[in-house]
């Protein structure tokens, strides 16, 4: 192995696991901004984000935990409020006047009808363009939070929220 202190190992974020070059050079040939959606833990992020040689430049973002403020309740990592942060990342993104993007998941899976896909329902909803296909979104029992209020016994008012974030 080589040694030294001007030895950099090439594609770190590669060996880590964070960075797919191939799909990254894809997204980024097409030209158009990308709907970065990151799942963790406790938290969704969406982020409208442009190409820039020095660096990619961040135009607006949106983290469940803002939800809060609305009046949500529930739990900030599921996928009711996955949707939501999709209203809200597409209402942010069309006062920037955003228009259209491309979907970028990273290193998740595309499992259908997963969160990622309930955060672009949601952006898709609230006015952007993103190219999709129907088959991957959540059904909208799923977005509304009925699978969760019959096992919490009380309800998550989805609706009312996504209304709330589109009327501001």
């Amino acid at each position: 192995m080589a040694k030294g202190k001007t030895y950099r190992v090439p594609r770190r974020r590669r060996r880590e696991g964070k960075t797919d070059y191939r799909k990254r050079i894809k997204l980024i040939k097409s030209g158009k901004k990308r709907l970065v959606v990151r799942i963790q833990n406790n938290t969704i992020i969406a982020q409208i984000i442009e190409y820039n040689p020095e660096g990619d430049k961040t135009i607006t973002q949106a983290i469940s935990r803002e939800l809060e403020k609305y009046g949500y309740e529930g739990n900030c990592s599921n996928t009711p409020a996955a949707y939501l942060t999709g209203i809200l990342i597409g209402k942010r993104a069309q006062e920037k006047s955003v228009k259209e993007a491309v979907l970028d998941i990273g290193q998740n899976t595309p499992i259908k009808e997963s969160k990622v896909f309930a955060v672009l329902k949601g952006a898709l909803e609230s006015g952007l363009d993103i190219p999709h296909g129907k088959e991957a979104l959540p059904k909208d029992k799923r977005i509304k939070g009925e699978h969760i209020e019959e096992h919490r016994g009380e309800e998550l008012k989805v609706e009312k929220i996504a209304e709330e974030i589109k009327e501001e």
